[in-house]
């Protein structure tokens, strides 16, 4: 399992070490109101460290935990998985931070060094990530990673705004 490390942030493949920071991040309304519309209960997160791990397994790629360097702080999340869950589809970069750590540039930093992975050890020729459309944030993440808007898509039962970009176009 690969750990990434960038300018103020170490990701970590997500495990169950990261419990206590995930609940607290998956728990928030504010974190989860795009995501899944409510906060994540306890079974829940522990469900999706078990999935998650078994992804790293599977796949050698999946879903980070960021800790932030200064404090050693759980502060987010973000992944580069299968859209959809699906092999035979595009590889996916998402994230999600603590709200103390909105504005901060941390979310652009993390993705950025998730995309390195993706196109460089990975070889991914191209990136997708969706958002809600009122996320107007995350949005704006993807495109000053210079992803392009490419239009209203449905993934996971919801309908989501689409952004992607091709490894020959990452900086």
């Amino acid at each position: 399992m690969t750990v990434l490390t960038s300018a103020r942030l170490r990701l970590e493949p997500m495990c169950l070490a990261h419990y206590d920071g995930l609940r607290m991040l998956n728990a928030d309304p504010l974190v989860m109101r795009f995501i899944s519309g409510r906060p994540e209960t306890p079974e829940e997160t522990l469900a999706v460290i078990a999935r998650v791990q078994g992804r790293w397994e599977k796949f050698g790629h999946s879903w980070w935990s960021f800790i932030e360097l200064e404090t050693g702080e759980l502060v987010g999340a973000g992944c580069i998985q299968h859209l959809g869950h699906d092999p035979a589809n595009e590889h996916e970069i998402g994230w999600r931070l603590r709200p103390d750590r909105w504005g901060r540039g941390y979310a652009t930093e993390a993705a950025r060094r998730m995309a390195c992975f993706a196109f460089d050890d990975l070889a991914a020729p191209s990136l997708v990530a969706i958002c809600h459309p009122a996320n107007t944030d995350s949005a704006g993440v993807m495109r000053r990673l210079g992803m392009r808007y490419r239009g209203e898509e449905t993934w996971h039962a919801q309908h989501v705004s689409a952004y992607e970009m091709r490894a020959r176009d990452f900086a």
